[in-house]
């Protein structure tokens, strides 16, 4: 059997607030022995994820910002896909709504609402790093937009949040709520994503298991996408209760830990 991990990163593979994977290492490793590719899913931007790229040593495709693109290495495939663009090295299959149009309608939504609202393209990288704990180095890779805009809305009441989503409905688009952000995106999710590379794979490998893992209610679209769904414990030992969904594992262990045990429990069970 061929297995292909799809993850999330925040709160997943790596811990919330310190940004380590180190509790996730031995899995990492068996992964790596097994030759099973490991596809980073997250809202996080194209030049963040190629940090975790570079230091996980990985060759495989990855997915930004909510699902806005997926990112494969060039001659990574055998097979033929359709792809919109190439950039760098990569041929890039674009699902997402470029930033500025994204932009242009956050302006809309500050201008329709009552409450303070900002966007990471209202920030320097001073202020991104200190809102999100991040270094500056990494502040400045999470600026790097291209199908997502993160915003912070102040003061957030329901009459307000449903006037946001109202507003983000009426121009076409879509929107997640992570554990920091709100999340401004076109029609694209991690699920989309996730199928359009797991239909890639299928071509390429035939028989195919998907494995996909997340800690929050913005993961559920990439775990309600593959065959063999993890949900890992969030900070203080529980699991994300808007998730109600019987088919996904709930796991124990926060983050990484609860990553590190759902990858070896799984590969421990299913591999000689």
């Amino acid at each position: 059997m061929n297995y292909v991990v799809f993850t999330d990163l925040d709160g997943t593979l790596i811990d919330h607030n310190t940004y380590s994977y180190e509790p996730a290492k031995p899995a990492l490793e068996l992964l790596e022995k097994h030759n099973i590719p490991l596809v980073i899913c997250t809202s996080k931007t194209r030049a963040e994820i190629e940090v975790y790229v570079k230091k996980l040593n990985s060759p495989h495709p990855f997915i930004s910002e909510n699902g806005g693109a997926i990112f494969i290495p060039k001659g990574y495939f055998d097979v033929d896909y359709d792809y919109t663009m190439t950039y760098k090295n990569y041929n890039i299959i674009e699902l997402g709504t470029e930033y500025t149009i994204l932009r242009q309608v956050l302006e809309d939504i500050k201008s329709s609402v009552d409450v303070e609202i900002i966007g990471f393209g209202d920030l320097d990288n001073e202020d991104v790093s200190k809102d999100t704990g991040l270094d500056i180095k990494s502040a400045r890779l999470a600026k790097m937009r291209e199908y997502d805009e993160a915003f912070k809305v102040k003061g957030e009441y329901e009459d307000v949040a449903n006037r946001i989503i109202e507003i983000i409905k009426s121009h076409g688009l879509n929107y997640t709520r992570g554990g920091r952000y709100w999340h401004l995106i076109g029609n694209n999710d991690k699920g989309k994503s996730v199928e359009t590379l797991s239909n890639i794979y299928r071509k390429q490998f035939g028989n195919l298991q998907t494995v996909g893992l997340g800690d929050s209610l913005n993961d559920y679209p990439m775990l309600k996408s593959v065959d063999i769904p993890y949900l890992v414990q969030k900070s203080g030992g529980i699991h994300d209760d808007s998730i109600t969904d019987s088919r996904i594992n709930r796991i124990e262990g926060i983050g990484p830990k609860g990553w590190n045990k759902a990858i070896i429990d799984l590969i421990s069970n299913n591999t000689d």
